[in-house]
Formats: structure tokens, C-alpha cells, sequence
């Protein structure tokens, strides 16, 4: 049981002190400190009490070892994203980390993009993919990197790598945002978001080669999304056209975006 360990570790990183914990649940500190070092046991309602005032689901304080989390897992954590206080219905992340527990940046190549719909939530399959860091990026966020195909998104070439950091809400996207998804049927695609999960409960995904039409995705059908940071690629862009209709995309898309809003409001 992880319990002593766990109050004591989210004492300190809020930067409480025992006195402040103690008044605030209404115990004596010497009681507070009998359960940091095992001398004590709490009972239920005390159980209750230090879930509450961490926020933390009594089955995290106690079956998790919040120690051997990453910074990014326990962000996640402290921002409500716990899989014992939200239920089976929340997304959970499987992640690796290095010896000094700092998160991994995880590489899909092409030849495992195949396998990633199904294995995204197995452990074993992401253990066994490539790993690397990039010291400039966060330490608080999840990333990961996809070796994209086709030629959708040009002027990034096919074969890029392109890292991605992870989105827990989807809600939060903007329209116009660069996005990997993955979902069920496609597999792993690199488009640009319009959100509409509002409007009818769907993201339409769009390139930016302007030869494939948007398509509409069901949330129901995705399994994660990751929004674009950078890309790494030893092709050069083929033309200076392409990077013109990079930002052109880009613009049309703003203002389509924009005329169906004005549409909308008009109609009201």
C-alpha cells in the first residue's frame, strides 16, 4: 500500500507543511505524521478526508505509486485526468520513461504505424517502440512521433517525422490546428482540424494538398490526437509554391471557417 508514501510526496510537492495539512483536515499533526510514517492507519473517512483535499481518488492513494510517475503523468493527475476518479470512460495513456524517469519520446515508423489503432493502449507494444529526447520540449507534456506516408500534407514531405504532443480534451482544439490522429479505421493521419464536435459531434479533417477533399470523423472512432509541434525530414520542400499553399490552405480554411459562423448567426 502506497498511502504513506503518496501524502507525504503531494504534501511536499504542493509545498505544505504538516501543520497546514493537519489544520486543514481538522487532525492533530502528530496524527498526520503517524500516517506519513506508518504508525498510524487511517480508517475510511480518513481515506475520504485525504482524497478530497488532493483530489485524488482513494484508489490512486493507495494502489499507486505516485513516486514512479513522470512529470507529465502527474500533471495530468493534478489536473483531474485520474483514471479511479473519472472512470473507465477517460482515456489513459501508456507511456515509457528513463532511467532518471524522465518521459520518452516515442518514434512509430512506418512499419509500425500498421499496428499502433490496436496497440496504443498495450503496453508491451509501445515498450517495444524506439525512443529518444528532445531537451527542448516540456517536461510537463506528453509527445510522441509519427513517420507520416502519402503526400496530403505537403509541402512536408512523406517520410517526415513529425512529433506531436498529446491532447486530453479535444474540445480545447482550435480550427485550423495541425493534428496527428489516430483513429480505428484510417490508422494514423496527419490532417488539419476543423472542430465541430459542438456543432454535430464531429472534427472534419482536412489536408493540405488541396487534391483530397475534408472528411468528417466521428469521436467515437478516434483514439488519440496529438497536436503538431515540429517535423524532421532530410527532404528539402520541393518548391517555393508549396510553402505558398501551406499558408494559403491555411487562410482558405480560416475563412470558410469564418463564413459558415457568419451564416449561422445570421440565421439566429
Amino acid at each position: 500500500m502506497y498511502f504513506a508514501n503518496n501524502i507525504k510526496y503531494l504534501r511536499k510537492r504542493r509545498k505544505r507543511t504538516q501543520d497546514d495539512v493537519a489544520h486543514a483536515l481538522n487532525m492533530k499533526r502528530s496524527t498526520l505524521s503517524g500516517y506519513e510514517n506508518r504508525v498510524a492507519q487511517p480508517n475510511p473517512s480518513v481515506l475520504v478526508a485525504f482524497s478530497n483535499y488532493f483530489n485524488v481518488a482513494i484508489d490512486t492513494l493507495i494502489k499507486v505509486d505516485l513516486h514512479s510517475l513522470s512529470e507529465s503523468q502527474l500533471s495530468q493527475l493534478e489536473g483531474g485526468f485520474d483514471v479511479f476518479l473519472k472512470g473507465s470512460g477517460l482515456r489513459v495513456l501508456v507511456s515509457t520513461v528513463d532511467a532518471d524517469n524522465h518521459e520518452n519520446i516515442e518514434l512509430v515508423e512506418e512499419k509500425a504505424k500498421a499496428g499502433y489503432a490496436t496497440g496504443f493502449s498495450d503496453p508491451e507494444y509501445i515498450n517495444e517502440l524506439p525512443v529518444f529526447q528532445l531537451p527542448f520540449l516540456s517536461p510537463e507534456k506528453k509527445y510522441r512521433t509519427f513517420q507520416i506516408s502519402g503526400d496530403s500534407m505537403l509541402p512536408i514531405p512523406e517520410g517526415a517525422l513529425v512529433t506531436g504532443e498529446y491532447v486530453q480534451d479535444w474540445t480545447s482544439l482550435k480550427t485550423g490546428t495541425p493534428c496527428l490522429v489516430i483513429t480505428m479505421d484510417d490508422g494514423v493521419v496527419f490532417k488539419i482540424l476543423e472542430n465541430q464536435l459542438e456543432k454535430d459531434r464531429t472534427l472534419v479533417l482536412h489536408s493540405l494538398n488541396t487534391i483530397y477533399k475534408p472528411y468528417a470523423v466521428s469521436p467515437d472512432t478516434i483514439r488519440e490526437v496529438w497536436k503538431f509541434v515540429h517535423y524532421i525530414s532530410s527532404k528539402m520542400p520541393m518548391d517555393g509554391v508549396d510553402l505558398q499553399n501551406l499558408a494559403l490552405g491555411l487562410a482558405s480554411l480560416h475563412r470558410d471557417v469564418k463564413h459558415i459562423k457568419d451564416q449561422l448567426e445570421s440565421n439566429d
